[in-house]
C-alpha cells in the first residue's frame, strides 16, 4: 500500500474512533438500560448453550438404553421451560437495548437541532436544507440501526462464538480446529470490503442528499414551475438524480452482496468438515453420538456470528459513515461568538454609530460595503439606493448577522464585537424581505416575540401594519392557519404579518430590510405613517428601494456602489443631491403614469 493511502486510511479510523466518541455520553447516560439489556442478552445465550447438553444425554441414554420414559420426560419440560426463559429474557433485551437505540436517536436528533439554532448565516449558505434533512432522517436512521440492533447483534455474536467453541473445544479440541478453519478467509474478506463499504455508504447518503433538497426546492417553487409549465422538465431532472441514487445503491449492493453469501458459504463449509471428520470420529467411537449432535448444535450457534459479521459490519459502517457526517455539523461553530468578558448591553440605545465599515463575504474579492461612516439616532432612518447597493448587507451587518471588524459598529459608544451578540439580537426586530412566516396560525405568526400577548395588543399592531382589516376576513380570523410558509396568503399579507410581529416585540431597535416591497406605495406610506407611536424612543431603519413613502423619514441614507454618496431629509436630497432627485422624480413619474 502506498504512503498516502495508508495516510488516507489512519486518517479514516481516527475520524472514525472520534465519531464513536461523539455518542459514548449517551451509553454512559442510559449505562443501567443497557446493563440490564446485555445482562438480559447473556442469559438468553447461557441458556441457549444449556440445551445443547440436555440434548447430548438424552441421545446418549437412548444410544445405551440407559433413560427411562419419566427422565426422557424430564427433558423435554427442561427443554420447554429453558425456551419459555429465553422467550422472556429475549423480550428483556429487545426492549432495553433497542429502546436504547430509540432513545439514542431522539436525543442526537435534539442536539443535531439544537446545534443547528447556534449556528450563523454563514453555514446554511454553505449547507443545503437538503443535506441538513438528510441528516436528521437517513443518518440517524443509520446510527440508531448500528446502536440498536448492530450493537446486539455484535454482542451475541462474540459472546455466543466465544461460548460455543469453548464448548465444542471441550468436546473435542481437533474438530474444533477443523470447524474455523475457514474463519480466517472470512476475517480478510471483512477487512477488505469494510472499506469500500464506507465509502460507497458515503456516496449513497451524498446523493440523498441532492434528492432531498431537489424535492424540498421544487416543491417551494411549484408555482413558477406550474407559471412556466415546467413539470416535465422537473420530472426529468428528478428521474436523473432519482437514477444516480439508485446507481450508488447497487454498487453498495455488490458489496453487501459479495459478504453475506461468502459469510453463509464459510459458514457451510465449516459444516462440511465437521460432518466429515466428526462423522469419522463417531464411528471410530473417540467421541458419542450424542458429543457429535451437541457439537453440531454448537457450530449451528456458530454459523450465526460467522453469517453476522458481514451484516454487522455493514451496520457499524453504516452507522460510523453517518455519524462522521453528523459530527461534521456538530463541529461547526458559529463565525459570530460572544467575548469572554462581554460588555453589559445598554439599556437603552440612543445611538448606533458606524464608522469605516468596510464589509467582504467570503469566496468574494470585491467588497460589498466600503468605507460606511453613518451615525443613527433615534426616529426613523431610510436607507434608499439601488438594487446592488449594498442595503441588505448594511442592514444584516445591523443585525449582527455577519461578523464584522472591531471598532466599526458602535451602540451607544459600545464596540459591538465587546457585547454577546445573542444579547444584541435581543435588542432588534429585524422584518425581513421574503416576510418568514411559519405554518400555524396568524396569531402565533405575531405574538411570536411576546407569546402572553392580549388580543386588543395584537389587533393594535394589525392596525399599524395595515393588516386587520384583512385577517378579519379569513375563515377563522386571527386562528387560521396560514400554511407552509404562509402559502394561503399574498406576498404583501406575509411581510405585514412580520412587520406586526416585530412591532409587537417592542424592541428598541427594528430594522425593516425591504419588508414592504410586496405592498403597494400607498399602503406602504400608510404603515410607515402608522409606525410613529410605536418608535418613539427607538430606532428605525427602513430600507427600501422606492423613495415616495420614505419622504416622511427623519434621516435618509442614500446608497451607491456599497457607498453612502448622500444623507439628510428629503427636502434636503432633493435640492442639494442630484442622484436623489433624479431617482425620486423618475418613481414618481412612474407612479403617475400607473
Amino acid at each position: 500500500m502506498h504512503t498516502a493511502e495508508k495516510t488516507k486510511e489512519s486518517h479514516g479510523l481516527g475520524n472514525s474512533w472520534q465519531a464513536v466518541r461523539l455518542v459514548m455520553p449517551f451509553f454512559r447516560q442510559y449505562r443501567l438500560r443497557l446493563l440490564i439489556g446485555f445482562l438480559s442478552l447473556l442469559t438468553v445465550n447461557a441458556l441457549q448453550l444449556v440445551i445443547p447438553r440436555i440434548i447430548k444425554h438424552a441421545i446418549d441414554g437412548l444410544q445405551n438404553k440407559s433413560i427411562s420414559p419419566e427422565t426422557l420426560m424430564q427433558y423435554g419440560v427442561m427443554i420447554v421451560g429453558l425456551a419459555v426463559c429465553i422467550a422472556l429474557f429475549r423480550f428483556g433485551w429487545r426492549y432495553m437495548i433497542l429502546g436504547f437505540s430509540r432513545l439514542l436517536e431522539k436525543d442526537l436528533r435534539s442536539w443535531l437541532f439544537s446545534h443547528l439554532l447556534t449556528l450563523d448565516r454563514i453555514f446554511f449558505q454553505r449547507c443545503t436544507t437538503g443535506e441538513i434533512m438528510a441528516l436528521a432522517t437517513n443518518d440517524l436512521a443509520a446510527v440508531q440501526l448500528a446502536g440498536g440492533m448492530g450493537l446486539v447483534a455484535f454482542a451475541d455474536a462474540l459472546v455466543l462464538s466465544l461460548a460455543a467453541l469453548s464448548f465444542m473445544a471441550y468436546i473435542h479440541p481437533g474438530l474444533t480446529l477443523i470447524a474455523i478453519v475457514p474463519m480466517p478467509i472470512l476475517a480478510l474478506l471483512t477487512r477488505f470490503l469494510s472499506g469500500r463499504l464506507h465509502r460507497t455508504f458515503k456516496r449513497v447518503q451524498e446523493q440523498f442528499s441532492n434528492l432531498t433538497e431537489f424535492v424540498r426546492t421544487s416543491i417551494n417553487s411549484i408555482r413558477m414551475i406550474k407559471a412556466y409549465t415546467l413539470e416535465k422538465k422537473q420530472t426529468a431532472r428528478f428521474d436523473t438524480i432519482g437514477r444516480e441514487y439508485v446507481r450508488h445503491n447497487l454498487r453498495l449492493a455488490k458489496v453487501q452482496g459479495t459478504l453475506f453469501p461468502v459469510s453463509g458459504l464459510i459458514a457451510n463449509s465449516s459444516m462440511l468438515l465437521v460432518l466429515l471428520f466428526g462423522g469419522r470420529l463417531t464411528i471410530q467411537g473417540s467421541i458419542s453420538i450424542g458429543d457429535f449432535v451437541a457439537f453440531i448444535s454448537y457450530l449451528f450457534m456458530l454459523t450465526w456470528p460467522m453469517m453476522a459479521l458481514g451484516w454487522v459490519t455493514n451496520l457499524f459502517q453504516r452507522g460510523v459513515t453517518s455519524l462522521q457526517r453528523i459530527q461534521n455539523v456538530l463541529d461547526q461553530r458559529p463565525v459570530i461568538i460572544a467575548p469572554s468578558q462581554p460588555a453589559p448591553i445598554p439599556e437603552k440605545v440612543t445611538s448606533i454609530t458606524i464608522k469605516n465599515l468596510t464589509f467582504t463575504y467570503a469566496n468574494q474579492s470585491d467588497p460589498i460595503l466600503q468605507d460606511v461612516s453613518l451615525g443613527i439616532r433615534q426616529g426613523i432612518v431610510g436607507v434608499v439606493g439601488k438594487t446592488g447597493s449594498g442595503k441588505t448587507t448594511l442592514s444584516h451587518l445591523l443585525a449582527r448577522l455577519y461578523p464584522v471588524a472591531q471598532d466599526t459598529i458602535f451602540w451607544n459608544d459600545v464596540d459591538v464585537n465587546r457585547i454577546d451578540p445573542a444579547e444584541v439580537r435581543k435588542k432588534i426586530a429585524l422584518v425581513p424581505q421574503d416576510g418568514t412566516v411559519f405554518s400555524d396560525t396568524v396569531r402565533t405568526n405575531i405574538t411570536m416575540g411576546k407569546p402572553g400577548a392580549t388580543q386588543e395588543e395584537i389587533e393594535t399592531v394589525a392596525r399599524a401594519a395595515a393588516l386587520h382589516d384583512e385577517v378579519v376576513t379569513l375563515p377563522q380570523g386571527y386562528d387560521t392557519r396560514i400554511g407552509e410558509k404562509g402559502v394561503k396568503l399574498s406576498g404583501g399579507q406575509r411581510q405585514r404579518i412580520a412587520l406586526a410581529r416585530a412591532l409587537l416585540s417592542d424592541r428598541p431597535v427594528l430594522i425593516i430590510d425591504d419588508g414592504l416591497s410586496a405592498v403597494d406605495i400607498e399602503t406602504e406610506h400608510e404603515i410607515i405613517g402608522a409606525m410613529r407611536s410605536f418608535i418613539r424612543d427607538r430606532i428605525c431603519i427602513v430600507v427600501s428601494h422606492r423613495l415616495a413613502p420614505l419622504a416622511q423619514a427623519d434621516h435618509l441614507v442614500v446608497m451607491d456602489r456599497g457607498r453612502i454618496v448622500a444623507q439628510g431629509d428629503h427636502e434636503h436630497l432633493l435640492q442639494e443631491n442630484t442622484f436623489y432627485a433624479t431617482i425620486y422624480e423618475y418613481q414618481t413619474s412612474r407612479m403617475g403614469k400607473g
